[in-house]
C-alpha cells in the first residue's frame, strides 16, 4: 500500500501503521480514510496530501 505525504508538515501516513490517535487501524489504505479525517499533526485534510514517491 502507498504512503502518504502532507504537503503542508511532511508527516507520512503510512497504511502498515494507520493512525492510532485518530482511531485507524493497521492495514487501512489512504483511500479508505473517512472523508472527515485530518493529518495528525497538522489538522489539514486529505486534499492536502499527495502520493509518496518510492
Amino acid at each position: 500500500m502507498k504512503k502518504y505525504i502532507c504537503i503542508v508538515c511532511e508527516y507520512i501516513y503510512d497504511p502498515e501503521k494507520g493512525d492510532p490517535e485518530g482511531n485507524i487501524a493497521p492495514g487501512t489504505a489512504f483511500e479508505d480514510l473517512p472523508d472527515d479525517w485530518v493529518c495528525p499533526e497538522c489538522y489539514v485534510d486529505k486534499d492536502n496530501f499527495e502520493p509518496v514517491e518510492e
